[in-house]
């Protein structure tokens, strides 16, 4: 029995009692242990990898029936002009010895699958509804001018596929736009294990500055691209806890893209044309008699900015080794490395943010500490919810607001920007951050907007019989129209929403949700046929609804409906 793999294997009996009520629900999986189990693994990886909460992770699944060998899917948003797929396909195994080979059929459906998901024009044949709705969003991207990369990343509990499944992924003649990963119980544990404190030592070239100051002390030196390399193949994505940004990938990506090219092309001046690393530790040494070429012992290592170099750098090198090339040795890059004081959090927040400024970046863990998000939990905490303004492990509890789906709530049944709020959500807490979160939003304001927000996702993910097909992608807009009618039956407007009639506030959510959401959807079907006429009773596609609702275009007409 392999250690790893048995510790995934009672990990997964976990999440099999965490899922099971949402998978009967959600993917009509009742008491069949083996797919609730085979379910549970595709959870974790996906959650894992894709580093998301339980109910974004859950809402990525789509096994079953018709799923075209993909068992998730997850779609980023579009920047500049490309958005990024990840297709998960796992295949689980009772023997946990960890010896078994992916499949080569599984490789075979996963090919098959991309061919088909995106040609817009490619006849889907039978696949289930989840998928379904999943793929037309995708399709409709497409559609408009966006192109997406994709990530087909095959998991198991064994080995990676064998020579033959690897020349069919040769033959498929994906080029480029499709990379392809391998992830199985060794991975998984490297990832979930990564708060583990990484000690190292350093080996720079030439001349380096040491410097104390502030109760820190600072090195700025150069480090050789192979070091780089060896330390991300020792320590993996253990070494970017603090990075606030997920690796995107070798392909598809401009900026990584260029780091490579430059590593093949002109390794000499891959230095110059870097910004380089920023390194955090608990504290370093070194030899301060000698003049250069010092070996830096470093506690508590983390790479707080240049991860995307560093998993790059490494990705690069493992790709010259397959193809019998030499990683070059001349290669370096500009190297930070912070001693910071253990009681100073906030510094290494600043740090972090201040370092990774030039590209968009997921900001909830650095507002984390914002002193808004601390006076909503407070006043949150008040009237019997908690708001998670921090990243948090597990699931959350129906009294549980985490501060990305306040986001979310808030935009689209406050500010009135449901298309920001679904499509943008990288802005939340960047250029978005003070719209949403002003002065004036109070504990009150969030948890309603936020119970409102819910009943429309929940019908999103489990829409009923009498539910049109729009619901899939309107939860946003909806969510927008129970919000009018709930201050509407309140008798008072946004800003006189506080805790003072709160009480009532959450009765008129709870009595009377479901019939705010049955006149907003009405409110919708209504602004549908406004915009598009006789065309929507008849032939709308799945796709054209999508790009609808991933723009602005019936805010206006529902503004004036609601009005009249």
């Amino acid at each position: 029995m392999d250690i790893n793999a048995s510790i995934i294997d009672q990990q997964i009996d976990g999440i099999v009692v965490e899922i099971r009520d949402r998978a009967r629900e959600e993917l009509s999986i009742n008491n069949d242990d083996v797919r609730l189990k085979s379910l549970a693994f595709v959870y974790l990886c996906t959650k894992t990898l894709l580093d998301l909460d339980p109910d974004e992770t859950f809402d990525c699944l789509t096994e079953g029936g018709g799923d075209f060998g993909v068992d998730a899917l997850h779609m980023t948003e579009e920047i500049d002009g490309e958005f990024t797929v990840t297709l998960i396909q796992a295949r689980y195994k009772s023997d946990l010895s960890g010896n078994s080979h992916f499949p080569e059929n599984g490789i075979n459906v996963l090919i098959n699958a991309i061919r088909h998901i995106f040609d817009p024009s490619a006849e889907l044949g039978h696949i289930n509804e989840r998928l379904k709705f999943k793929v037309e969003e995708v399709r409709s991207m497409i559609r408009d001018g966006y192109i997406p990369q994709i990530r087909a990343i095959a998991c198991n509990n064994g080995q990676k596929w064998a020579d033959a499944a690897q020349e069919a992924i040769e033959r498929a003649g994906f080029g480029d736009q499709v990379t392809w990963e391998h992830v199985n119980h060794n991975v998984l544990i490297n990832i979930l294990q990564r708060i583990k404190p990484v000690d190292e030592t350093l080996s720079l070239v030439g001349k380096a500055i040491v410097e104390d100051m502030n109760f820190s002390r600072v090195c700025v030196g150069r480090i050789p691209a192979t070091e780089v390399a060896l330390l991300m193949k020792r320590h993996g994505e253990r070494l970017l806890e603090r990075n606030i940004r997920r690796y995107l990938g070798l392909h598809g990506n401009r900026v990584n893209e260029g780091i490579r090219h430059t590593l093949y092309s002109d390794p000499a001046n891959f230095y110059f044309f870097n910004n380089g690393l920023t390194m955090i530790c608990d504290d370093f040494s070194y030899n301060a008699l000698q003049s250069s070429d010092y070996q830096i012992k470093v506690g508590n290592l983390q790479i707080v900015n240049g991860g995307q170099t560093c998993m790059t750098i490494f990705k690069t090198m493992e790709e010259m080794e397959r193809k019998g090339k030499d990683f070059p040795k001349e290669a370096s890059v500009l190297v930070r490395i912070y001693k910071l004081p253990k009681d100073n959090e906030d510094i290494v927040l600043r740090i972090t943010q201040a370092t990774n400024s030039q590209n968009p970046v997921d900001l909830k863990d650095l507002r984390a500490n914002d002193e808004k998000q601390q006076r909503l939990e407070v006043s949150i905490k008040e009237l019997g919810y908690h708001y998670r303004r921090k990243r948090m492990e597990g699931s959350t509890k129906p009294t549980d607001i985490t501060s990305g789906a306040a986001a979310e709530a808030i935009l689209a049944v406050w500010r009135c920007a449901p298309h920001q709020a679904k499509f943008l959500t990288r802005e939340h807490f960047g250029k978005l951050y003070d719209k949403i979160f002003d002065n004036t939003l109070n504990g009150a304001q969030v948890i309603i907007a936020v119970l409102l927000y819910r009943i429309a996702e929940n019908h999103r993910r489990r829409p009923s019989e009498n539910d049109p097909l729009f619901v899939r992608y309107a939860s946003c807009f909806i969510a927008m129209q129970m919000g009018k009618r709930m201050l509407q039956d309140l008798g008072v407007d946004l800003s006189n929403l506080d805790h003072r009639n709160f009480e009532k506030a959450k009765t008129l959510v709870e009595e009377r949700g479901e019939s705010y959401f049955s006149k907003a959807v009405d409110d919708v079907h209504q602004a549908l046929q406004s915009l598009y006429s006789k065309q929507y009773e008849e032939d709308i596609s799945l796709q054209q609804l999508s790009a609808t609702f991933r723009r602005g275009d019936l805010i206006e007409r529902l503004s004036k409906q609601f009005s009249k």
